[in-house]
């Protein structure tokens, strides 16, 4: 999906949404509104895109990633990542209390009280009230970055441009792969990071469709590049998440994630599919050829301090890390660039953890 579309839909829906004043019973949110206030009209909702400096918070978010911190002086503060389909931007209420971090959990929809505020570059809300609201009063869409139509539409694409690889142990390693109902589920619900490229429901998904246009375009360009066999290093690459991200609640990582990663998940997935193939086929799958899908999948990150346990080593393992790397930086970016739409300026703030700032244009 082209994000400065989905950008624009997402300012378009977000302003005609009003939050709802529905603060659950026992949630840390300052009093009701007077009696004065009752017959008035809610605030129409802003985008995360567009939010500027210095404006005053009044509305629901989509909370994850929830942490109660300490300062320099040992006083603690909550900090959590506050979300809608146009992006995500970091909350801080200072002196809070655990009763504060208590009032919610990942994953609640939190009306939130406070200022927006440049923080070393980053724009954040500061914090004067938060609390869980009842989700049956919430629009869900104006929450999630793809559709149920998108997703659907991914998932047809991702069957599609799979089908093109023709009859063999490569096909029949994908024709598993779709027909595991519930992998399937978890693979088109989860994200393909908690935080900095395609961090949203369905994100993972979106992730391999774009890498199957982009192998599908470039490994034509190569002819010593096994196009077949790269379209399913795309497939199987990220599949570890499934298990390594918990993706109902918030995004967190699960006790597997934590201990295993994402990596070592995926090429246990690769061995199970491959065990179930030759169970249905009657045969063996060639050990040269699980080998090579297992080495894009350990070695796609590239290099070692990236968590890559081996460098890459073939034309598709290469192939495959440096267009892995090359969606996910830019989905990054383009994410960036739209959560800083309403910041004044060609220039996005200063980025800290990479070295520049990026050029948004004038236009």
């Amino acid at each position: 999906m082209n994000g400065r579309l989905r950008s624009h839909r997402a300012r378009d829906a977000c302003a005609a949404a009003p939050f709802p004043d529905d603060a659950l019973p026992g949630s840390r949110m300052p009093p009701a509104d007077p009696p004065s206030r009752a017959g008035r009209p809610s605030s129409p909702r802003r985008c995360v895109t567009e939010l500027s400096p210095q404006t005053a918070v009044e509305q629901v978010f989509l909370a994850t990633h929830k942490q109660l911190r300490p300062n320099r002086n040992g006083q603690l503060y909550l900090q959590v990542e506050l979300a809608d389909r146009s992006g995500a931007i970091t909350g801080r209420m200072w002196n809070a209390s655990d009763a504060e971090f208590e009032a919610f959990d990942d994953g609640d929809y939190v009306r939130v009280e406070g200022m927006t505020q440049l923080f070393s570059g980053n724009l954040q809300i500061i914090i004067q009230g938060i609390g869980r609201v009842d989700p049956r009063g919430i629009d869900e869409r104006e929450f999630q970055v793809l559709s149920a139509a998108d997703v659907a539409r991914l998932r047809g694409e991702l069957a599609e441009l799979l089908g093109t690889i023709p009859p063999g142990p490569l096909r029949e390693l994908c024709d598993e792969t779709l027909a595991d109902g519930e992998l399937m589920t978890a693979f088109c619900r989860s994200p393909a990071g908690v935080k900095h490229h395609h961090a949203h429901a369905g994100g993972l998904l979106e992730h391999v469709v774009n890498l199957l246009r982009l192998a599908h375009c470039v490994a034509p360009l190569y002819p010593a590049i096994d196009r077949d066999l790269l379209l399913v290093g795309v497939l199987f690459h990220d599949i570890g998440k499934t298990i390594e991200l918990e993706s109902e609640r918030g995004f967190s990582y699960t006790d597997a994630g934590q201990l295993l990663g994402h990596v070592l998940l995926g090429l246990e997935i690769v061995e199970k599919k491959r065990e179930q193939v030759e169970a249905r086929i009657g045969r063996p799958i060639e050990d040269e050829l699980v080998v090579r899908i297992k080495h894009m999948v350990a070695s796609h990150h590239g290099q070692y301090e990236f968590g890559a346990p081996k460098l890459p080593m073939t034309l598709e393992a290469l192939a495959l890390h440096h267009l892995d790397h090359m969606d996910a930086k830019l989905a990054g970016i383009l994410q960036l660039m739209q959560n800083e739409a309403a910041i004044d300026g060609g220039w996005t703030q200063y980025q800290q953890s990479l070295g520049r700032k990026f050029f948004k244009g004038r236009g």
